[in-house]
Order: structure tokens, then C-alpha cells, then sequence
């Protein structure tokens, strides 16, 4: 497997092209990078490809917040302009505009 460069970059706003939550991305794995665990939940017929990036989300739907990850086959760019809700927001991002956070001083390497 070849890994791709990534579409999405940390701080921007995505949406999940079927499912209905959207979020901010925290973090990249270049691939699959979950329990296997994991990946057999995923229903085989929907079952995205190992070799692409998969995001870390500070997700968000109607009803919740949680963590999301996502593979990049399965996300939009959200172009809402609205605010991510998620608590944990502070804890990654200093400020938002544009759609896009910024990354706090803090979390830089």
C-alpha cells in the first residue's frame, strides 16, 4: 500500500458525506492507523480502503459531541461558516475564521 497526501488539513471544518455530523479536524494518520477491531465494525459493503488518510475529528450531530475517525473518502469541506460546538475545542484551536481553526501556540511541535 502507498499512502496519499492528504486533501483535508488540521483546523478545517469537514462534513461526513453520508452520515449527518460534521467537525473539525484535529489530527491525520497518512492511513488506516485503528484497531482491527475497529475496521471489522464497519459493515463490509461501505467498508472504506486502507490506504488513504483517515482524519481525527472533534465531531459533532443534533444530538451530541464526540470523536470521530474518518477516512477521507467519506468527507466535504463544510462550508456552513458556523462554529464547531465541541468542549474540547480550546484544548487544540485558538481562534476560528474563515471556516478553518488555528491551532493554539501551545499544541505546536
Amino acid at each position: 500500500m502507498k499512502a496519499r497526501d492528504a486533501k483535508f488539513r488540521i483546523g478545517q471544518v469537514v462534513r461526513h458525506r453520508i452520515y449527518p455530523f460534521r467537525g473539525v479536524i484535529f489530527d491525520v494518520d497518512p492511513e488506516f492507523s485503528n484497531t482491527e477491531e475497529w475496521w471489522n465494525s464497519i459493515p463490509e459493503h461501505v467498508r472504506p480502503t486502507r490506504d488513504q488518510p483517515f482524519y481525527h475529528l472533534l465531531a459533532e450531530n443534533a444530538e451530541t459531541e464526540y470523536i470521530a475517525y474518518v477516512s477521507e473518502q467519506n468527507l466535504v469541506l463544510d462550508d456552513s461558516g458556523e462554529p464547531v460546538r465541541h468542549p474540547q475545542i480550546d484544548d487544540y484551536f485558538s481562534s476560528s475564521a474563515n471556516g478553518e481553526y488555528t491551532v493554539a501556540a501551545d499544541r505546536l511541535n
